[in-house]
Order: structure tokens, then sequence, then C-alpha cells
């Protein structure tokens, strides 16, 4: 199992969440994407690990219960349901997460001692920072570590969180050899496209553009992503 994640993450490194995106829409695997606000605390971090979920309710007991039973390379993934009116993770819990092995954290909602944070180095995703703590405490919610809610997204542990400056996606675990593959594919077709740009080749003229309107214009109902799929384009996706 860390061999496969170890792999995962080497794989990973060589693409974009963007990437991955777009071999989700291709593969007709639904795109779950955290809301734009979910951002790094430091650029160029990027995360990529299984879904480890906590549902935070006031305590970050949630939180070491959750590292207690976790594995190397996992990311927490901390449900405070997008609240930014309080901080629900600070450096002690991340410090915790760094030493149990973890590959880092996606807040849904706020967090607080942002320099000890990014002095620690274990990348952090978050909705927001304000210096207060949790001013009440709830009782914790029923299967608090089974899933989390990260803007319309539910995920668990059969998720994979894939992270960089573009955000936060989610995908399935068990389709992620499949999504990769295609990710690079998509990858090596743009890099192919951006050299010819700087060739002096245009766009249009790669992707025949002229044509697309010429056939657009006898079709209506003729999409540019169809158009793409003919030729090999990989600009949409």
């Amino acid at each position: 199992m860390e061999t496969d994640r170890t792999a995962m993450a080497v794989r990973f490194a060589a693409l974009t969440t963007a990437h991955v995106a777009d071999a989700c829409l291709r593969a007709g695997v639904p795109v779950r994407c955290a809301p734009a606000v979910v951002r790094p605390l430091r650029a160029g971090w990027r995360l990529a690990g299984r879904v480890l979920p906590a549902r935070h309710a006031g305590s970050v007991d949630v939180f070491l219960e959750a590292i207690d039973r976790a594995s190397a390379g996992d990311v927490l993934v901390v449900d405070d349901g997008g609240r930014t009116d309080r901080a629900c993770v600070g450096d002690l819990v991340v410090r915790e997460a760094r030493a149990a092995g973890l590959a880092g954290l996606v807040v849904w909602g706020a967090h607080r001692d942002t320099a000890d944070l990014t002095a620690v180095g274990l990348p952090v995703f978050s909705a927001g920072v304000t210096p207060t703590g949790p001013l009440e405490l709830d009782p914790p919610p029923a299967g608090a570590l089974d899933s989390a809610r990260v803007g319309p997204c539910t995920v668990d542990a059969r998720d994979l969180v894939l992270a960089d400056d573009d955000g936060v996606l989610f995908v399935p675990a068990d389709a992620a050899g499949e999504l990769f593959d295609l990710a690079g594919s998509i990858r090596d077709t743009e890099r192919r496209q951006a050299d010819r740009i700087a060739a002096g080749e245009s766009l249009r003229a790669q992707l025949g553009f002229g044509d697309y309107l010429t056939a657009r214009a006898a079709d209506p109902t003729l999409t540019f992503r169809a158009h793409l799929r003919a030729v090999g384009g990989a600009i949409e996706e």
C-alpha cells in the first residue's frame, strides 16, 4: 500500500490538477473541486494522498482521533462547514499531522498560526484565516470520521485528494490510474501545442479553427469540443 501511495504521488508530481480535471471530463468522471477560496498557505505547495476525513464540532479531539488511525501519506480533510469566523486548525494539529507522516491538510474552514504553519512546511490548503479559535463546543456529529464535506463535495477514504496552485480536486481512488494516464496524454498534447505556438504556428491553425467555423455554419449544433475531439486537440479537455 505504501508503495502504491508513493507511486501515485510521483505520478501526480508530473501533472497538475487542471490536467486531471480535464481527464475526469474526458473519462466521464464527475469533476469535484473544492471552492476556489480553498488556497495553499504558500505558493507552490502540492498535495496527493488518500482522503482522511474529519468533521469538526469545536474540539481538536476529532483531528487527533483521525490522525491516530491514519496511514502515512494520507491527507487530513477537515470539514468545518466552510466557516471563516473561527479557526479550527492551528500549528499543533499540523505538527502532529506531520509527525504522523501525513502528506498535508485541506481545511474547509479557517486556520490560524500562519507563520508557524508555514515554518512547519507541511502543505495546508485553507478557506481563510482568523486569530480566534472556536468559542463554542457542539456535540460531535455521527460519523465524524466517515466522511467530510468540502463545498459541494462529500468525500471519504475511497477518494484521493490532489491539490496545487490551481486548487483542490477529489477523484475516486479506483479510477486514479486511468485518470493519470489520460492527464498525461492531455499534458503532452498541450505541450506540443505550446511549442508550435512558440515556433510561429498559431493555435487557430493547429486546431483547424477556420474549418470549424465553416462546419459550424453548415451545422449549428456542432460544438468546438466535438471538433477538438475529431482533430485530437486538448485545449478544453
